[in-house]
């Protein structure tokens, strides 16, 4: 398994936040694999025009297939930035600055021996940063507000657990394979690498619409890790009918979402409601008793009590019904 290494400083100054180059590969990576259920419409939405521009430029298609492995993308397209929340121009900054030979190393890591065109072509940090461009304005960007609400809610509700659940409990969650091992150890993933030593230096944790945990690196100094959230893309779990009757239907949704604790930014991204309208219900079922509440931040988290997780579980019986 793979594993970092932290210590005190580390895990003092880590950080959680999004990136805007980091969910366009996660995007690139959606368009060429096969992917969960809850990403098919997004992918069924584009996946034509993105084979469509990939056969108008065979460089393009050439970089893609040599940039992604098994288990290892070129270093190039997942450089993390150096602050959370850039934008995609400032990003791409970093590649932009590459030559050809640096962009030819990296994708050697993954392939070998290259494609002729990649050894002959000059001007591949350009085109590869213009692919980027395309990924993002084509299937991101029109969706990029509500996808970064649902990002910066998973990160508030994620660095609420610190003070109370210490690393183990931010890390819960994170993918499969992540955890806290204890004695600065931080496992995150299975594949047989050595241990990274992050002592001392900068560790990002990214969330993304990605369908798993991702490693990266700008050497010496800063690390970061990509964790999915599947906020947007994955369908909402329909409350039963009794508990509709008895709440009414948007109450009982945001209820049955409550599992697990929710900002009202996220409600708003995940139910189409208007913040006016979150706020009423969350306030009725907080003074119900179905949900606590508690400020974290700028942001206030809402997540089912004792009574509302029994109700979900065991939603009242409609009386015209024969029991």
């Amino acid at each position: 398994m793979s594993e970092f290494l932290v210590d005190a400083d580390t895990l003092a100054n880590a950080r959680f936040g999004t990136s805007q180059l980091t969910e366009t590969v996660s995007a690139l990576k959606l368009l060429r694999t096969p992917v969960e259920p809850w990403y098919r419409p997004w992918k069924d939405a584009h996946v034509g025009a993105y084979q469509a521009v990939l056969d108008a430029n065979p460089l393009w298609a050439t970089l893609i297939d040599s940039s992604f492995g098994v288990s290892w993308a070129a270093d190039f397209l997942t450089v993390p930035p150096l602050e959370p929340d850039l934008t995609l121009e400032e990003e791409l900054a970093y590649l932009t600055s590459l030559d050809d030979e640096q962009i030819r190393a990296d994708l050697r890591v993954v392939r070998t021996p290259l494609p002729a065109v990649i050894c002959e072509t000059s001007g591949l940090a350009d085109a590869a940063a213009d692919l980027l461009r395309w990924v993002w304005k084509e299937t991101v960007e029109p969706d990029w507000p509500r996808r970064l609400r649902v990002l910066q809610a998973d990160v508030v509700s994620r660095t609420s657990r610190l003070s109370e659940q210490g690393w183990s409990g931010v890390l819960r969650g994170l993918g499969p394979d992540v955890r806290w091992l204890g004695d600065g150890r931080i496992q995150v993933n299975r594949w047989d690498y050595p241990v990274t030593d992050v002592r001392g230096r900068d560790l990002m944790f990214i969330a993304a619409h990605t369908q798993r945990v991702n490693v990266s690196w700008r050497l010496p100094d800063r690390f970061a890790l990509t964790y999915p959230v599947t906020g947007i893309f994955a369908a909402a779990e329909e409350p039963a009918e009794p508990l509709v009757q008895l709440l009414g239907r948007n109450r009982a949704r945001i209820l049955v979402e409550a599992a697990s604790p929710v900002s009202t930014t996220l409600l708003v991204a995940t139910t189409g409601l208007s913040l006016a309208t979150i706020s009423d219900h969350l306030r009725v079922l907080a003074d119900a008793g179905l949900l606590e509440r508690r400020r974290s931040g700028r942001s206030v988290l809402y997540w089912q009590s004792d009574t509302g997780r029994r109700v979900v579980r065991r939603p009242v019986p409609n009386p015209s019904e024969p029991g």
